[in-house]
């Protein structure tokens, strides 16, 4: 049995962390949906950024579109929606087995808006409008300006992936948001099962605190928060508020384990995904964490619903001379910073695009 499939079966969704048209078009989604237990996937700016600037498999698609007048997000938006979309219905039957549970596409807002409460939850409206599948969700980062939108769209019934968490402090926040918009679908008399995952960021801690600690420290900072931040969800699941919630018919805000791949060459590639083997959690996995978990990834248990030594492993990171909560506000700001980036750079890139494929059809000026 592959060790994607002892992932599947112990209760953890497996999701991959990427989409393209091509993927779409050749069948690898669907090989990866048969052969490899993965049950959903995620997006961002930087994954669709890199999908459309290579090859030609856009083409077509940002030609006739630009002709119609779009432009910019907009064009974006509808290009990203289209597979998302066609994602969506491939993990339509494992979403409708589930009950809702799994089966889940994911497509953010503008990381422009990551600091306009007001911005996001208009973009979240729109998203869900446009997308037209109950399996999507729209990302939202759970930034400080971020988690009033998240309520406001849990109220409205509009799927939330809580994206950019790192911080235990940042998870306990956003599942504070997800259940004041329950309790408020309940109190005015609507129906409170809303999906949401809660996506809590690994690797980049290390990648950001390996060489201010000793070797024997290296890797370690990010199993350990989120060690600490899967004890902080069973906590929220075994506590009477959220029992209550459930007995009305509430899903839960499953947490979901992103930026799984290993960074450190020096480290075992499938090192996060051994570590996070939990059940009623999701797991995103890059392209090639995915092959290499499924090839030679092993299971060493489960995690441990107490924390296991993560507060150990705190102290001495903390003794070593990191300054845990100020590096998870940087993360935070890195990377919607970096989402920026890639938003920019992918808008850039669909504009110089069109003005390519419109000089081709426009051919050679006649003398």
């Amino acid at each position: 049995m592959k060790a994607t499939q002892q992932l599947h079966d112990l209760g953890q969704s497996l999701w991959l962390d990427n989409i393209t048209r091509t993927m779409l078009d050749d069948g690898t989604l669907a090989r990866y949906i048969a052969e490899l237990s993965v049950t959903g996937l995620t997006s961002n700016p930087s994954i669709f950024d890199a999908a459309m600037g290579e090859g030609d498999a856009y083409d077509a698609g940002i030609h006739a579109k630009s002709l119609t007048g779009l432009s910019g997000e907009a064009l974006f938006t509808e290009l990203a929606l289209e597979d998302l979309r066609r994602a969506a219905d491939l993990f339509q039957p494992i979403f409708k087995s589930t009950h809702t549970i799994d089966g889940w596409v994911s497509m953010e807002v503008s990381p422009l808006l990551a600091a306009d409460t007001k911005g996001s939850i208009d973009a979240a409206k729109q998203i869900h409008a446009l997308a037209k599948r109950d399996n999507l969700f729209v990302k939202i980062p759970g930034t400080p300006e971020g988690l009033p939108a998240i309520e406001e769209a849990i109220f409205l019934g509009i799927p939330i992936n809580v994206t950019l968490l790192f911080s235990c402090a940042h998870y306990q926040a956003v599942a504070e948001a997800y259940m004041r918009g329950i309790e408020r679908r309940i109190a005015a008399g609507l129906d409170p099962t809303v999906g949401s995952v809660a996506s809590l960021f690994i690797s980049r801690w290390d990648v950001a605190s390996n060489d201010q600690l000793p070797p024997e420290l290296h890797n370690k900072l990010g199993i350990a928060v989120g060690q600490q931040t899967y004890r902080a969800y069973r906590d929220v699941l075994a506590s009477d508020r959220w029992k209550k919630l459930a007995a009305a018919g509430a899903v839960p805000q499953r947490l979901l384990w992103a930026s799984t791949g290993t960074k450190d060459p020096a480290a075992p590639d499938t090192l996060y995904i051994t570590a996070f083997a939990a059940p009623d959690t999701v797991d995103t996995m890059p392209e090639k964490t995915l092959h290499a978990f499924a090839d030679h990834g092993q299971l060493h248990g489960v995690m441990a619903t107490d924390g296991g030594d993560a507060d150990d492993t705190l102290a001495k990171i903390t003794k070593a001379g990191v300054d845990i909560d100020a590096l998870a506000a940087k993360l935070q700001k890195d990377g919607a910073e970096s989402f920026v980036k890639s938003w920019n750079h992918l808008l850039k890139g669909l504009d110089d695009k069109v003005k390519q494929l419109h000089g081709k059809s426009e051919g050679p000026a006649l003398s």
